[in-house]
C-alpha cells in the first residue's frame, strides 16, 4: 500500500494557480468525473489517495502530504494526470517540479514529455531510427516556400495534442490560409505533414524495458472514407466508433507492434502511451505521432484496448501504477511483507470507508461552513443550543438517541448513544461552546487546503470528522455492532464546571474515551494533556490623602514577572497573563487592579506546587500596602500518560499505519473534557482533523485531513467495538 497524490489541472484557472497568465493556456484536461474515478480505483487498491491541483501551491500540498523519505518513511509515489497550465511543453511542467522535490511519479519524464509533445522532434527521432513517418515541412509563417511538397497534406500546430487544429488541404491558397489561421490561434510553428489515405489505428502500451505490454490494436472507424480524418470537436462530441481488435493479418499485427514498441522504447517513454498510425491503401503502415500521456477517459481508444485486453477500470489504474512502481524500487516494494490475516480482512473496511469520505468530502465540508457560521461563542446560548439542535439532528438519522441536560447558564449539555445497553464500547467527547467574544467571530472562510473559522479547531472540525465517520460506518454496516456514546458539552470555556461530575459517570460505564480537538500537524494525537487552573487576582489600595498614585499598575507588573518565573524551567507547563486591567485616581478613591493568570501543569504534584507558589507572591507584603485577593474559578486535573493510555495509542498507530496515515503521540497544553474521565481509563486526545492557531482569527484545519483522520476514527472506533466485545467473552 502507497501514499498516492493525484496530480490534475482544472479546466480554468484562478489567483491560486499562478502568479500571471503567460502563453498558451492548456486545452487539454481531465474532468473531475475522470480524476475522481483514478482514486477511487487506486483507493480500492488499497492505496491512500489525495487530489492535488498542478498549479502555484502544488509544492506545499506535497510537503504536507508525502512521506519524506529523508526522515527514514516509506516513499509514496505522484499519478500524474496533469497536462499544465500554460506556455511551452505544459507536459514537463509538475514531472520536473516532482524530480526537484524528489518525488516518485507514474509517467514519462520531463525529457521524453519535451520531445514527444513536440511533432517535429518526434518525426525527426523516428525518421534518424528508420521507423516509418509521413514526410513533413514545417511553416514558421504562411508565405514559406517548399519545392518538396505533395498535396495532399495535414495540417496542425506542432506542439498541441489531441487533434487540435487539424485540417486536411489540397492546394497551396487552402494551406496558406489554414497556416495562417493556426499560427494566429496557437502562437507557434505549424507542421504541414503528408497526408495518408488510408485506415487508422492507436495502439496503447503498458509497462517498461522487456516488459513491455502491446494491448489490443483499435481501429478508428472512419466509415470507409480513406480521407476522413477525426477532429478535436468530433472527439468530444461524437467520437467515431472504435473496433477492438482490428480486423489485420497476423503479420499486419506483428509490424504495427513492432514498430510501436521501438518508438516506446526510442523516445524513453515509461509506464504508458499512445501510439496513433495510418495504413495506406498498400497496407504500408506510418507512425503519426505519439502521446506520452494516454488520455485514461472512459471513451478513450487507451481504455477501450485495456477493455479488450481483460483490464477492468480499476485494474487498469493500479496496473499503471504497479508498473510505475516497479520502475523505481522493483516487486519487493509492492509487496514487501506477506499480510497479516488482520491486515487482510481489515484493508476492504480501509477502502470502502476512505471511498465514501472522499465522494462525501463536498458535502461534508458544506455542513462545517454551516456548523462554523453559527456563533456559538460563550455568551450565545441561544446558538449554542441553536449548534447543539443541529448536530443531534444529524445524530439521530444515524440511530443515535439523545438526553438533553439543561444548564441555563451556558447552553445545553447533550448525551447521545445508539444503543440501549448501560456500557459504552466507546465514549466520544467533545464541546459546543467557542471561547471567543462576538466581536471577535470569524465566519468560515478557504484558502487552498485550509478551512478557516472561529472553533474549526477547537471543536467543530472535530465533529464533523465525527459525524463523516459515522456514517462511513453506517454505509459499510459496522455502525450497528459498536455501542457509542457522544457528550457535547457546553462549559468548556469554564473547565467543565458543569459538565464534570456527568462526564466522569458515563465514562465509568465506557471502555475507551477520546476527545476530538484538533490533531497537531505532524499527525500527532494526544496521550497526555495539561491540567489547568485559572485564578481571578484582585488588588486594592486605599490611598491616604497625601499618597500619589503610583502604586497599583506597578505592583502588579512586579508580580506578573515574578508569576511568570515560576515556569521558566519547566518546558512542560505554562503560567500565562489572559487579561490586565488597572485603573487609579485622584483623591480617596481606591486603586485597583485585576488580572486573569493561568496555570498549566504537566502532573498533579507540579499543579500543587505551582498553587503554592501563586499563593506565595500574591500574599507577599510590600511598603505599598496593597491588599491582594485571590480567587480560584477554573480547575482540570492533568491527564497523565499511563499503560492504558499507552497501548491504545499503540492500537490506533498500528490502524494508522496500514492506513498510511501519519500518526505520532503528543503532549497537549490545551485542556478538555478528557480531564474530567477517570484515572485508569484508556484515554486519547486530539482525534480530530489537523489544525492550528485555535482562539485565534487565524484558526484553520486542513481540508484532507479531514478524510484521514475521518478514516482513522472509524477504524478506531471499529477496532473499540472488537476489543470491547472479546473482553466480554474473555470475562464470562
Amino acid at each position: 500500500m502507497l501514499k498516492i497524490a493525484i496530480v490534475y489541472n482544472k479546466k480554468t484557472i484562478d489567483e491560486n494557480d499562478v502568479i500571471n497568465v503567460f502563453g498558451m493556456m492548456t486545452k487539454e484536461h481531465y474532468s473531475p468525473k475522470t480524476v475522481e474515478k483514478v482514486a477511487k480505483a487506486l483507493e480500492k487498491g488499497g492505496h491512500s489517495v489525495k487530489i492535488i491541483e498542478g498549479g502555484m501551491n502544488f509544492i506545499d500540498e506535497m510537503k504536507d502530504f508525502m512521506p519524506r523519505v529523508v526522515t527514514g518513511e516509506r516513499p509514496g509515489m505522484v499519478f500524474n494526470m496533469a497536462y499544465g497550465i500554460q506556455g511551452q511543453n505544459r507536459y514537463t511542467h509538475v514531472p520536473a517540479m516532482l524530480e526537484m522535490l524528489g518525488i516518485p511519479y507514474v509517467g514519462s519524464g520531463p525529457e521524453t514529455h519535451a520531445v514527444v509533445q513536440d511533432k517535429v522532434m518526434t518525426k525527426i527521432v523516428l525518421q534518424k531510427n528508420n521507423i516509418p513517418t509521413p514526410g513533413f515541412w514545417v511553416f514558421s509563417t504562411p508565405d514559406d516556400q517548399y519545392e518538396d511538397l505533395i498535396f495532399p497534406v495535414i495540417v496542425k500546430p506542432k506542439m498541441e495534442s489531441t487533434s487540435m487544429g487539424m485540417e486536411v488541404v489540397d492546394n497551396w491558397k487552402d494551406l496558406r490560409e489554414a497556416v495562417a489561421k493556426q499560427i494566429e490561434k496557437f502562437s507557434q510553428d505549424i507542421l504541414v505533414e503528408q497526408f495518408i489515405p488510408g485506415r487508422e489505428f492507436a495502439v496503447g502500451l503498458l509497462g517498461n524495458g522487456s516488459n513491455v505490454e502491446i494491448l489490443p490494436i483499435v481501429e478508428i472507424d472512419l466509415g470507409g472514407d480513406p480521407n476522413k480524418i477525426q477532429t478535436i470537436t468530433e472527439k468530444k462530441s461524437s467520437p467515431l466508433d472504435k473496433i477492438c481488435p482490428a480486423k489485420l493479418t497476423d503479420d499486419q499485427k506483428k509490424e504495427i507492434k513492432k514498430i510501436c514498441l521501438e518508438s516506446f522504447r526510442k523516445l524513453g517513454l515509461n509506464d504508458f502511451a499512445r501510439v496513433d498510425i495510418r495504413m495506406d491503401e498498400e497496407g504500408k503502415v506510418y507512425i503519426l505521432e505519439l502521446n506520452s500521456m494516454a488520455s485514461l477517459g472512459v471513451t478513450g481508444s487507451y481504455f477501450h484496448a485495456a477493455k479488450a485486453a481483460g483490464y477492468t477500470y480499476d485494474s487498469l489504474v493500479n496496473k499503471i501504477l504497479e508498473v510505475g512502481a516497479m520502475r523505481y524500487f522493483g516487486e519487493s516494494y509492492l509487496h514487501p511483507q506477506e499480510e497479516s490475516q488482520e491486515q487482510i480482512e481489515a484493508q476492504p473496511l480501509r477502502t470502502i470507508i476512505r471511498s465514501f469520505l472522499r465522494s462525501h468530502l463536498t458535502s461534508n465540508e458544506k455542513m462545517l461552513e454551516h456548523m462554523v457560521n453559527i456563533n456559538s461563542s460563550i455568551t450565545n446560548i441561544e446558538d449554542i443550543n441553536k449548534l447543539g439542535q443541529f448536530i443531534s439532528k444529524r445524530l439521530e438519522h444515524l440511530g443515535f438517541n439523545s438526553q438533553v441536560y439543561h444548564e441555563f447558564d451556558v447552553g445545553n449539555i447533550i448525551y447521545l448513544k445508539n444503543h440501549n445497553a448501560e456500557e459504552n464500547d466507546v465514549l466520544l467527547l467533545s464541546h459546543l461552546d467557542t471561547w471567543y467574544d462576538n466581536k471577535d467571530f470569524t465566519p468560515f472562510y478557504k484558502v487552498g487546503n485550509r478551512l478557516f473559522g472561529s472553533g474549526i479547531a477547537e471543536s467543530k472540525g472535530g465533529i464533523a470528522v465525527m459525524i463523516s465517520a459515522l456514517q462511513s460506518l453506517r454505509f459499510s454496516r459496522k455502525l450497528k455492532k459498536i455501542k457509542c456514546g457522544i457528550i457535547l458539552t457546553s462549559d468548556d470555556f469554564l473547565g467543565g464546571k458543569y459538565s464534570k461530575k456527568l462526564v466522569h459517570s458515563i465514562s465509568e460505564n465506557s471502555k475507551y474515551i477520546m476527545d476530538l480537538k484538533w490533531g497537531f500537524p505532524n499527525g500527532g494525537v494526544a496521550t497526555s494533556c495539561s491540567g489547568v487552573t485559572r485564578y481571578q487576582i484582585d488588588m486594592i489600595h486605599v490611598r491616604r490623602h497625601d499618597e500619589s498614585i503610583k502604586d497599583v499598575i506597578p505592583e502588579m507588573c512586579r508580580k506578573v514577572i515574578t508569576w511568570k518565573k515560576i515556569s521558566h524551567d519547566h518546558h512542560d507547563a505554562r503560567i500565562t497573563i489572559s487579561d490586565f486591567n488597572a485603573k487609579t485616581s485622584f483623591g480617596k478613591a481606591p486603586d485597583y487592579g485585576r488580572l486573569s493568570l493561568e496555570s498549566r501543569y504537566a502532573n498533579t504534584e507540579q499543579g500543587k506546587m505551582f498553587d503554592s507558589e501563586i499563593r506565595k507572591i500574591a500574599k507577599k507584603k510590600t511598603d505599598s500596602k496593597i491588599d491582594t485577593h485571590l480567587l480560584k474559578h477554573v480547575v482540570r486535573e492533568p491527564v497523565e500518560k499511563t499503560d492504558n493510555i499507552e497501548q491504545f495509542f499503540l492500537i490506533i498507530q498500528k490502524l494508522a499505519k496500514q492506513s498510511e496515515i501519519k500518526i505520532k503521540s503528543e503532549h497537549r497544553f490545551a485542556t478538555s473534557s478528557i480531564c474530567d474521565v477517570m484515572d485508569d481509563k484508556p484515554i486519547i486526545g486530539s482525534m480530530g482533523p489537523i489544525g492550528s492557531d485555535h482562539r485565534t482569527p487565524n484558526e484553520h484545519i486542513l481540508r484532507d485531513s479531514l478524510i484521514d483522520r475521518g478514516l482513522l476514527l472509524a477504524l478506531t472506533l471499529n477496532k473499540c467495538a472488537k476489543l470491547s466485545n472479546e473482553e466480554a467473552k474473555n470475562e464470562s
